[in-house]
């Protein structure tokens, strides 16, 4: 089962945040805008998205300190 939701990542330091979070966790997470799909493991793929858009954040299993980063980004 896949898990998804929408954030929105405002700045560097969000981005920084959000994928050492990501890192943590022992299975895929991909960050979706329009019809890319970035590694959410990827500092410079996430870095390279455009931070004015929301973006969907699909996960292939759930963790709960990676859903409270989540909420701090929730769009």
């Amino acid at each position: 089962m896949k898990y998804s939701y929408k954030i929105k990542l405002s700045d560097r330091e969000h981005a920084v945040d959000f994928v050492k979070s990501a890192e943590k966790c022992d299975f895929d997470i991909d960050v979706f805008y329009n019809r890319v799909i970035i590694d959410a493991k990827s500092i410079l793929g996430v870095l390279s998205l455009d931070f004015s858009k929301v973006l969907t954040v699909q996960c292939a299993d759930r963790d709960e300190e990676f859903e409270k980063t989540l909420e701090k980004y929730c769009a």
